[in-house]
């Protein structure tokens, strides 16, 4: 099952499907996106597919993307990598024709995947040849060689399913908490969700750094980055914004804001004349 990208009626430039993207509407026509369900046989650890196909474009076209804490499995004609929780923005460029074919693991859902501590891939990349070798290698040149997206994603399950994964549930738990971490807009700090977690801010810490790849404390400030975004866009002043989301000024929210996004608060307000 696929799902278009496509305009929200109140314009707003970031919404929950699309969290993290910078700027999206501007790029509908340098591009299709569907995202594709998994199967249940890998639903515990995969949040879903994605597929973005471009043809002909007359001039690159760059999508800049405000990381999630998740691992993602790419493959794409320019490269075929696993990346670990990315703690900046990245971005892609988009020339002539062409696909990217994704795999968004659930936060702690590539935990089983790796069988050691997510932590170890974050910030950084590795090929999907060296962590699985001969099959690895096969996979991407069967997404590669394969012209229907949903074949090419039926690739991937077949080979995500024959590693086996187990399931763990710690996987669930962590899954949970950064789900409330999300949720909750008023969780600013990690004794707050050690508090509602039932751990210490501790065991909190190493769970988060074994499973989801990166501490609480960069989760939290990450979601409450997309809810400043949200609430720039429709116009909410920065000092206000500051505060409700924990800021101790308004000059630490513009700081981290402008690192992770690409742009200041105020230039990317200016984005919504253009919705």
């Amino acid at each position: 099952m696929a799902a278009m990208l496509s305009r929200p009626p109140e314009g707003r430039l970031v919404e929950t499907r699309q969290r993290g993207w910078v700027d999206p509407y501007a790029g509908l026509a340098a591009f299709d996106y569907a995202r594709h369900t998994p199967s249940p046989e890998i639903s515990a650890f995969v949040n879903h597919f994605w597929v973005v196909t471009w043809t002909d474009l007359a001039e690159p076209y760059e999508q800049r993307i405000v990381s999630h804490p998740t691992v993602n499995m790419t493959i794409t004609s320019d490269f075929h990598r696993i990346a670990g929780v990315i703690r900046g923005g990245f971005s892609y460029t988009m020339r002539a024709s062409g696909r990217a074919l994704g795999t968004r693991f659930r936060p702690g859902g590539f935990r089983p995947f790796l069988r050691r501590p997510v932590s170890e891939l974050t910030g950084g990349f590795v090929e999907i040849s060296d962590m699985y070798g001969a099959a690895g290698a096969a996979v991407v040149d069967q997404v590669l060689a394969e012209s229907d997206p949903r074949a090419a994603v039926a690739r991937v399950e077949t080979f995500l399913r024959s590693l086996e994964p187990e399931p763990d549930p710690l996987v669930e738990e962590a899954e949970a908490l950064v789900a409330l971490v999300e949720s909750d807009v008023s969780m600013t700090r990690v004794d707050q969700l050690a508090a509602r977690s039932g751990r210490s801010v501790r065991s909190l810490q190493r769970l988060f750094r074994d499973y989801v790849g990166i501490g609480p404390k960069w989760v939290i400030r990450r979601f409450r980055l997309y809810e400043a975004a949200e609430r720039v866009y429709e116009g909410l002043d920065l000092a206000t914004l500051a505060t409700e989301l924990g800021y101790t000024d308004q000059a630490h929210l513009t700081r981290d804001f402008t690192a992770a996004v690409g742009t200041t608060p105020a230039a990317y307000a200016r984005l919504r004349t253009r919705a």
